[in-house]
């Protein structure tokens, strides 16, 4: 199982690391799969900025946590994509947004797979 579930992490990790690198190399082809519309000037800097760090700071802890098989790495991951899933449903019951469950639901399968990697990949706290 062990096998099986590092192959998983580590296949999330390489996910998220391209996904960060569209952000940064071709961000007129990934912003259509979050319902995004690229803006221009100081908006498209922090669509670009701040989606691709969200994606390479899930894919580098993922692959940090593998490496060094602390626990502590999985943690970072865990919290952006749990906290992702909850401002989604906050955006949903405040500000009338779109609740995308087609996105919400992946965030909180991969938070819970990171979860059960933290607690059966680890060797150290």
């Amino acid at each position: 199982m062990n096998a099986a579930l590092r192959l998983l992490v580590l296949l999330l990790g390489v996910l998220f690391l391209v996904m960060g690198l569209r952000w940064l190399l071709a961000p007129q082809g990934i912003a259509p799969d979050f319902g995004l519309a690229l803006q221009s000037g100081v908006g498209l800097s922090s669509q670009i900025g701040d989606m691709a760090a969200f994606f390479l700071l899930l894919g580098i802890c993922i692959f940090t946590a593998l490496v060094t098989q602390r626990r502590f790495w999985y943690y970072p991951p865990m919290i952006l994509l749990t906290l992702t899933a909850l401002s989604r449903v906050l955006a949903w019951l405040m500000h009338d947004a779109a609740l995308p469950m087609n996105l919400i639901t992946p965030e909180i399968v991969v938070a819970l797979v990171l979860w059960v990697a933290s607690r059966h990949l680890s060797d150290r706290d």
